[in-house]
């Protein structure tokens, strides 16, 4: 298969970013085709998006939803990915942009192995001055420390343990999707994630440049994970979605423990009191029954998972 990439771009409000996005892509030898979906912008967007698809009519394409809605990044994205002619798919934030060498690495791998997803490492352009708390984060590139193939994938995903993949450093093969499924509609953030867990449990896992950025974030006033708010949340619904996800695609045990390990993780970062945590997980069992009747219901109740807090002195 001749490597050329559809490249989706979601954009919503991005006035200030868009062009630079769309033009650092253009560049590009690897892509055939850029996809603009906006997502009901109420400012310049839209001026701009023409402007472009003007200059470039063979290469852009500019989509919306039914009467130009907002829809959100998961649906652009499943827009974007359903009129997309390539081979392969990658993504772009709309506030961020590629850097020459994005697709080097990816061209070579697909080329000489049969895997399905390359990522490689993410950097990052700063529109704002650094919160302190921010700066040992972004002192290293968004990317991981070691070749994720070489174990379980999709438990290094979920626990993060060598660090984190980002969108923007994802090229897949379209093919993909009608294994794993688009992006999660129900998700307003954490939707990424979502994807690339997906993508960890059933797919061929490649690195492609995970030690120099091959894109750049825009790190700016407006990001959405700048609201703590909404990702706590939003995070524990996350781990929902792939549980049900795991079960439906009748995964290892392995793996459903994995997941529910993790969610309760996020869950008891609530610090909320025993009687939460106990009607939460007979809620959550029931909306997925495979849990009552496993050793996971056990395993995983509240009074076990929290019996070295309530009961030091015997579990010592």
């Amino acid at each position: 298969m001749t490597f050329k990439v559809s490249v989706v771009i979601p954009a919503y409000n991005v006035e200030r970013f868009i062009e630079k996005a769309v033009l650092s892509v253009f560049k590009l030898e690897e892509v055939r085709e850029v996809i603009v979906v906006n997502d009901g912008s109420a400012d310049g967007t839209l001026r701009i998006i023409k402007g472009l698809k003007e200059k470039y009519p063979d290469k852009l394409k500019v989509l919306h939803h039914p009467n130009r809605i907002n829809k959100g990044r998961s649906a652009s994205r499943n827009l974007g990915i359903k009129n997309a002619t390539s081979g392969y798919v990658a993504f772009l934030d709309a506030d961020d942009y590629y850097l020459q060498n994005r697709f080097h690495k990816d061209k070579c791998v697909f080329e000489n192995d049969s895997v399905e997803v390359v990522y490689n490492a993410v950097g990052y352009e700063f529109y704002r001055s650094l919160k302190i708390e921010e700066k040992g984060y972004f002192d290293k590139l968004n990317s991981v420390t070691q070749p994720l193939e070489k174990g379980n994938v999709f438990e290094a995903l979920l626990s993060s343990k060598y660090g984190y993949l980002h969108l923007n450093g994802l090229t897949v093969k379209k093919s993909v999707f009608e294994k794993v499924g688009y992006f999660n509609e129900k998700l307003p953030v954490a939707e990424d994630s979502d994807f690339i867990f997906k993508l960890g449990l059933l797919c061929e896992f490649k690195a492609g440049n995970i030690s120099e950025a091959v894109a750049i974030r825009g790190i700016h006033d407006k990001n959405i994970y700048n609201d703590d708010k909404l990702y706590k949340k939003w995070n524990s619904k996350l781990y929902e979605s792939i549980l049900g996800w795991c079960y439906g695609q009748g995964t290892s045990k392995e793996n459903i423990d994995s997941v529910l390990k993790w969610l309760w993780e996020i869950k008891f970062r609530d610090n909320k009191d025993l009687f939460h945590y106990i009607y939460y997980w007979i809620a959550l069992s029931f909306k997925f029954p495979q849990t009552i009747f496993s050793i996971f219901f056990i395993k995983y109740f509240p009074v076990v998972r929290l019996r070295k807090k309530l009961m030091p002195s015997v579990f010592r």
